[in-house]
């Protein structure tokens, strides 16, 4: 297993070491120790899975404190764009995001901390996505931002006349419009 740095500081990409033969593959896709090794102290307390198709654009999503949530994200089946966005106030590199290509074949993971929105878009037919949270859904703490935001300008590499979103995300504010910081 390789733990990558990003360019935003905690944001990292976790590589499993695959064996191949015959028979097929098998990797660790989560390690408590080796994650602890590498300082990401993050205890999961729950599994998430998502299916969706070619276009869909799930986020940015987050949960303010006390309720932030840490995610570890992987996809089982198809390509995604994965994007986090660094919304610690005192971070030098607030305001920017980081997008990586994760898909089945690669199988790679990104570790999101806390402080960070999060979302997706499908590149290929399908995906299937799963993530590990550290916290519990709490719906008064949920917030977002919008997918679409000219402040952050996003590349989330679809043409718009096939993106795919949901009412409740397209009536999030823009990331000048929100009024909630992590420290």
């Amino acid at each position: 297993m390789t733990i990558e740095k990003t360019i935003i500081k905690d944001l990292v990409i976790i590589t499993p070491t695959v064996f191949e033969d015959s028979r097929g593959y098998f990797f660790e896709a989560y390690n408590q120790a080796k994650f602890l090794e590498n300082g990401i102290e993050y205890q999961f307390i729950q599994d998430n899975q998502s299916f969706s198709k070619r276009g869909v654009i799930r986020g940015l999503h987050l949960q303010i404190n006390p309720f932030a949530q840490a995610k570890l994200v992987r996809v089982l089946q198809g390509e995604i764009l994965d994007v986090a966005v660094d919304l610690r106030k005192k971070s030098s590199t607030y305001g920017q995001h980081f997008s990586v290509v994760l898909n089945s074949d690669n199988k790679k993971q990104l570790m999101v901390p806390h402080g960070f929105a999060h979302g997706f878009s499908v590149l290929s037919e399908t995906a299937s996505v799963l993530y590990k949270v550290d916290q519990l859904y709490h719906k008064e703490s949920e917030r977002g931002i919008r997918f679409d935001d000219a402040t952050l300008a996003i590349d989330w590499q679809l043409d718009p006349k096939e993106v795919i979103v949901s009412e409740k995300d397209l009536i999030l504010p823009n990331f000048n419009q929100i009024d909630w910081t992590f420290e």
